[in-house]
């Protein structure tokens, strides 16, 4: 939810999103996905063309979460500090570690 949520997101494809969470498997992002839909957090357009094309983003209920996910995130950052010494070493490079 972090990749849609960053203020520079548009809408993402489920190929983007797997290449930003390379150690997810495509069944669980898939599942996740799914959820999130269900839950209302998230909206899915599909594409009717060939091949089918689909986008997620978040919807208005999902972006309520923000204050939650920016703390959970800044708590993540310190405890991998804390851990390792360097996050850095431990956070793929994207606008969202900036």
């Amino acid at each position: 939810m972090c990749h849609l949520m960053s203020s520079y997101a548009r809408k993402k494809r489920t190929s983007e999103l797997k290449r930003l969470m390379p150690n997810i498997s495509q069944k669980m992002l898939t599942q996740q996905l799914r959820e999130l839909e269900e839950s209302g957090v998230i909206n899915r357009k599909l594409y009717h063309e060939v091949p089918p094309k689909v986008e997620y983003e978040l919807s208005d209920y999902g972006h309520t979460l923000a204050p939650i996910l920016n703390a959970l995130c800044d708590w993540g950052e310190c405890h991998i500090v804390k851990t390792y010494g360097s996050k850095e070493d431990y956070l793929e490079k994207s606008i969202l570690n900036d």
